[in-house]
């Protein structure tokens, strides 16, 4: 094995890179911190695990298998690779050992992990040499093995999407499982946010409704990745206490965190170099000395771009660019599977990947991590550099800032990134639009009683269904009438009904790709570039009511990059109040509001940019439908006094663009959200008021807690937002602060540092011009 450690020298004295490394935190090895078994764990998988070499738990194992045989539902929180799986393992397998009728469901977020996490609980009772049956029931399972899992299987290991359209609407033939479930198994807890996390809390009530029905109370055990609120997420999603483990006693390697901000190469624009091209000689520096790498990208265009980019370098540099492979979701499932195996194996020594390979899939013992651009969170990135460094021996993460304000904010701040708790997970399980989904869904598992809750009181939304025909009310009970089947036109993971599939139009028509409704206008319009495996195809055709994009193999050297534009209207006004920094002295000028908008968003031109250098080279026209939302907005506006004295003297319009750029940035330093989950529209007359606002709203219908989180927290945004353009390199402008200026003007960056100081109280109070009336 290559030796990490001698190359990281050689690093430190190669000026190239050195002199962009802004922070080298080294964190030493660890010991571990053991416990013991609990009483409770079965002497025969004692046995089996000391033969294993596992003598004695870690500490934080020894404490959840504890509190899981004490009745508690328990929270798990350590690091990627500290062994959670044994805390989950132990205590389900030691039940099944003492009353073999007992049975555990199993949930992984992905069919890929429930795939690799069946295999390890599957070896763990194969040395046991009992009878103890663990299989995984997904979309992939062959019809003439269903039968036998729903009644043999002691130990069902699937995803909340199967649980949803598969096992809970069909409860009746998973009778065996429902009336001796004693334990529920969550992994990857913090990846249930958003859209998905509150599809999930509502999959969970629909779970204990039917546990009820046959009179099962089962515990749930969780497992989680840092994050700021893990015991709070967990209570919110399955609403009952949780015993929290977060004391890591597991041991770790030396692990060396580079963050690296490209040079610059126009200081007036703020312009660096492409994290792209920097992550891509990152990895190359790695491949050449054999050390095994994962480089990874925040969207599945920027896997292709680097993929491509990579094994184009390592060709010219004589090295094989078939150990290079891209991964990330839209691959279809063999090959998916393909390249985890040669990950594992050691047979391609560099693979770069979107967030798909962030999860806990066995990917073998990785020495480098190379993230192309701030992945977003301080948890995901923590996440992310956890698949390095699994065996305790040294390993490297390297984050490679991009040019976005979000990443000039952390890469800027790296005792912020060590020393401040990862971000809050968010979810709304009440939101209108998802809850209604479930009830119906809830309605055709097992009739409703008057008065029965499920979450909110239900009975409103159940009087509409009886309206519109679904269900009859009769006995006080109401029951699903109609003959449609609900879960399966209900996605867990969109806001949106229906996926694109892309057709190769080059070889047969195979499908190569599928894109999600919203993304759809943005990724294969008519005339997009889209890549698969660093090939590039061009969409001639998309098909929007068949959903359906036909793509054709070509050899370009550009990519595609859309433009949106939005237009919103104000719905109503739940809470509004002035904005009142803490200390501030003097009267407020401006005010915060929450409340729900109409956002209609249409995507009319396209962008060709080049590979390699990353110029702009020409637009297109896209003719495709406008995409209407009605979701939560945070929104700050100015007092009339504020703008009335600032527009004679300052860019109000490009100042609230920026402003909106800037917070919608910062925002996820703050909660567990990705950048594309909100959005910002500055206004310079807003139509609701007419005066000048900054809207942040939720990309979801309903919302899902983002705009909510910013209206409880917005001075942290405002301070993080001005600290931002205060320390942004350009001047006047640039997509690391405000937006280049050649789109919001030379003025937009002063103007809005003016507004962000008179909002937060940082200057006098600006006197009014004569003669200047304001409104009512």
């Amino acid at each position: 094995m290559a030796d990490l450690v001698s190359l990281l020298q050689s690093i430190r004295s190669d000026s190239s890179f050195n002199k962009h490394i802004t922070y080298w935190h080294t964190a030493d090895a660890r010991s571990p911190v053991f416990g013991d078994w609990p009483a409770e764990v079965h002497d025969e998988l004692r046995e089996v695990l000391s033969k294993r070499g596992i003598e004695r738990p870690y500490s934080h194992q020894a404490e959840a298998i504890a509190a899981i045989a004490n009745g508690r539902h328990t929270c798990v929180v350590t690091p990627t690779a500290s062994g959670k799986t044994l805390c989950y393992n132990v205590p389900v397998v030691s039940q099944i050992l003492k009353n073999p009728e007992s049975r555990a469901l199993y949930l992984f977020p992905t069919k890929a992990l429930a795939q690799d996490q069946m295999k390890t609980a599957h070896t763990l009772v194969t040395d046991l040499g009992r009878d103890i049956k663990i299989f995984t029931y997904d979309g992939d399972t062959p019809a003439d093995a269903r039968q036998k899992i729903r009644k043999a299987g002691h130990i069902v290991v699937t995803n909340p999407d199967m649980l949803h359209t598969g096992i809970l609407p069909n409860h009746a033939k998973w009778i065996r499982l429902f009336e001796n479930l004693k334990y529920v198994v969550v992994d990857e807890l913090h990846q249930y946010r958003g859209v998905f996390g509150s599809h999930f809390a509502n999959l969970i009530r629909r779970l204990r409704r039917l546990c009820q029905f046959y009179e099962v109370r089962p515990q749930f055990i969780c497992c989680s990745a840092t994050i700021a609120n893990p015991k709070q997420l967990a209570e919110e999603i399955f609403e009952c206490p949780f015993a929290l483990v977060d004391k890591n006693g597991a041991p770790a390697g030396e692990k060396h965190v580079i963050f690296y901000n490209p040079p610059v190469i126009n200081r007036e624009l703020g312009i660096r170099k492409s994290c792209v091209t920097e992550a891509k000689r990152w990895a190359l520096k790695f491949l050449e000395e054999d050390i095994q790498t994962i480089s990874f990208a925040r969207s599945r265009l920027r896997v292709e771009i680097l993929t491509r980019e990579l094994k184009a370098a390592a060709a010219r540099r004589k090295l094989d660019p078939n150990v290079i492979k891209g991964y990330r979701g839209g691959y279809l499932p063999l090959e998916r599977r393909a390249i985890e195996d040669g990950v594992r194996n050691g047979s391609i020594r560099s693979v770069i990947s979107t967030n798909a390979l962030e999860l806990g899939i066995d990917i073998g013992q990785l020495q480098a991590v190379v993230m192309s651009g701030y992945p977003g969170t301080i948890a995901s990135t923590w996440q992310q550099g956890g698949r390095a460094g699994r065996r305790r021996e040294a390993s490297v993460m390297v984050v490679v800032s991009s040019s976005a304000a979000l990443d000039q904010f952390i890469i800027e701040h790296p005792r912020y990134f060590f020393s401040t708790t990862p971000e809050s997970g968010l979810v709304n399980p009440d939101n209108l639009s998802i809850l209604s989904s479930h009830v119906k869904c809830g309605a055709f598992e097992l009739a409703f009683k008057d008065g029965e809750k499920f979450g909110p009181d239900v009975q409103a939304f159940l009087q509409f269904l009886e309206e519109n025909e679904v269900v009859h009310r009769a006995g006080g009970r109401w029951n699903w009438t109609s003959a449609s089947y609900p879960a399966e036109n209900i996605s867990l993971r969109s806001a949106a009904p229906e996926n694109f599939v892309i057709k190769n139009t080059s070889d047969h028509d195979r499908i190569i790709g599928e894109v999600d409704f919203f993304s759809a206008p943005q990724l294969i319009h008519e005339q997009a570039v889209y890549m698969h495996q660093s090939a590039t195809f061009m969409i001639d055709k998309l098909d929007w009511e068949g959903r359906i994009a036909h793509a054709r193999e070509v050899e370009v050297d550009y990519y595609t990059d859309a433009i949106t534009d939005s237009d919103l209207k104000v719905l109503t006004v739940e809470n509004e109040a002035p904005f009142m920094p803490k200390g501030g002295v003097g009267s407020p000028r401006s005010s915060r509001n929450l409340g729900e908008v109409h956002v209609s968003t249409v995507t009319p031109k396209y962008k060709k940019i080049k590979f390699e250098t990353h110029e702009n080279v020409g637009y297109g026209d896209i003719h495709l439908p406008s995409l209407d939302l009605q979701t939560e907005a945070y929104w700050l506006q100015l007092t009339p006094e504020l703008a009335a004295a600032l527009k004679p003297v300052c860019d109000l319009g490009g100042a609230m663009k920026g402003l909106g750029k800037l917070m919608a940035h910062v925002v996820p330093v703050f909660a567990l959200c990705d950048p594309k989950d909100i959005r910002a529209l500055g206004m310079v007359r807003n139509p609701f008021s007419r005066l000048p606002a900054v809207f942040l709203y939720d990309a979801y219908p309903g919302g899902i807690g983002i705009a909510r989180y910013v209206y409880d927290h917005d001075e942290n945004v405002l301070l993080a937002a001005l600290d931002r353009v205060q320390q942004c390199i350009c001047k006047n402008g640039c997509p690391s602060c405000v937006g280049p200026s050649m789109e919001s003007g030379d003025l937009c960056k002063s103007a809005t540092e003016t507004i962000l100081q008179h909002i937060l109280l940082r200057l006098p109070e600006p006197e009014l011009p004569d003669g200047v009336l304001l409104p009512d």
